[in-house]
């Protein structure tokens, strides 16, 4: 399936956003260990939460899906859930499958996930490290660095555990995993990464606690039922952050999106940039801050970006790309290796396809730097989405600014994240033309 996009002669309107896919996939997880029925609203059904809910329907935990964003899950609690019969599916979904091996490590059965091609050339080994120093007997390809992953459950011993590399899914799959674990354990992150485990933990009623940059769980806490409203996701709200502030005369409201401080670097960044991003009806819900977000267009210059930020906007690296290169100067992102290691080489594809719209870029170890210029010079292209959902969506914000007609090939990846952006962005249009050719 191809996307074409024409250029946009405006933006405006106001749109809600999907459901955070981090927070969609937490909120599963801890309904099917919790007591009792839990409630999701503006749930986000996109496949990659869907193999999170097709995993646990497995494991016995039951789901009634009440509206396309609405499920009710009625929980198993801590020991209810039963061996698998078949090898549990993550399709895409890194966050499913590191995060399930930490409750599966606890569980007196055998289990075995899996994943797509993509999934299983992504590296398992940080988690099977700290999960096997609890007690869990775990085995994959390359010594347990590769999926699929065959765990047997055992009876875990709590550990502390200093990560090597800032990781919000490494730290979870332990922190779920200290759930089954006897006595205390705590996990300390050279940098602050998203917290929606920890805050959704503590709203389902587990013991944990957090001391500077360390974060202590007790074992054998039976989690309450909840009701939770999931905010708009931060991440999908950057591609239209950044079209706002791109696409002159562009002046886009979006409703409900979460901000959660350790997902607001995309803010603050391309607030640095120069964007103008109004943030107003801050709320917070289930230990969740949301608000509603306006941005404008508005001219952009160049910035450096890197250490401890970058694990609080790792996710929005390529749209933040797009906004450098319609940006003046250059843009230097540095300490951001992780991306070699997501659904695609995140760097070396950001690079590959931005090159095609004229953007003069140079790839570093650690990040890029991009050689942003005249915003006319711009000039639409045939791009690749490397099966990589971000990468798609970032090629088409990009063409909305650019001269003449954008195609992007192989774009049913955007699914996973975001099944209505082509929708979303017809509904903002004046002038521009997204459309996928039958």
């Amino acid at each position: 399936m191809d996307l074409k996009i024409t250029p946009a002669k405006n933006l405006s309107g106001t749109i809600s956003m999907p459901g955070d896919k981090s927070i969609s996939h937490r909120a599963v997880m801890l309904g099917a260990l919790a007591h009792g029925v839990t409630c999701l609203e503006n749930f986000l059904p996109g496949e990659d939460c869907l193999s999170t809910v097709k995993c646990l329907s497995a494991l016995g935990a039951k789901f009634i899906t009440a509206a396309k964003d609405k499920i009710y899950i009625h929980g198993q609690g801590l020991t209810g859930l039963t061996e698998p019969f078949e090898v549990l599916d993550a399709g895409n979904s890194g966050t499913t499958l590191r995060l399930l091996s930490g409750i599966l490590a606890g569980q007196p059965f055998f289990s075995t996930l899996t994943g797509d091609a993509s999934l299983c050339r992504r590296p398992m080994g940080r988690v099977v490290k700290p999960l096997t120093q609890m007690g869990a007997k775990i085995w994959g390809r390359q010594d347990g660095n590769y999926p699929p992953l065959a765990i047997r459950g055992e009876k875990l011993k709590g550990i502390h555990y200093d990560l090597p590399v800032a990781s919000a899914q490494v730290k979870s799959a332990i922190l779920l995993a200290g759930l089954f674990a006897a006595g205390k354990t705590s996990v300390t992150e050279p940098a602050p990464t998203r917290d929606h485990t920890e805050r959704m933990l503590k709203f389902f009623e587990a013991k944990i606690y957090l001391t500077n940059n360390t974060i202590q769980i007790e074992g054998g806490r039976l989690l309450g039922p909840k009701n939770i409203y999931i905010p708009g996701d931060i991440s999908a709200a950057a591609f239209f952050l950044v079209a706002g502030t791109i696409v002159p005369g562009a002046d886009i409201t979006l409703t409900k999106v979460g901000i959660n401080p350790t997902r607001t670097g995309i803010i603050e960044v391309l607030k640095k940039m120069g964007a103008d991003i109004t943030i107003f009806n801050q709320q917070e819900l289930n230990n969740e801050p949301f608000a509603d977000l306006r941005v404008k267009a508005a001219p952009l210059k160049g910035v450096s970006i890197g250490g401890k930020l970058i694990p609080r906007l790792i996710d929005e690296i390529p749209i933040l790309a797009v906004a450098a290169a319609y940006a003046q100067g250059d843009t230097v992102i540095r300490d951001a290796a992780e991306l070699k290691v997501k659904e695609s080489n995140r760097l070396a594809t950001v690079a590959e396809e931005l090159r095609k719209f004229g953007t003069k870029m140079t790839e570093l170890a650690d990040g890029l730097i991009i050689r942003g210029g005249e915003r006319d010079a711009l000039q639409g292209a045939e791009c690749f989405s490397h099966k990589d959902h971000r990468i798609a969506m970032a090629m088409a914000v990009a063409g909305l600014a650019a001269q003449g007609q954008t195609l992007i090939k192989d774009t049913e990846c955007i699914a996973t994240s975001f099944p209505d952006f082509e929708q979303a962005l017809n509904t903002l249009r004046v002038g521009a033309y997204c459309h996928t050719p039958l």
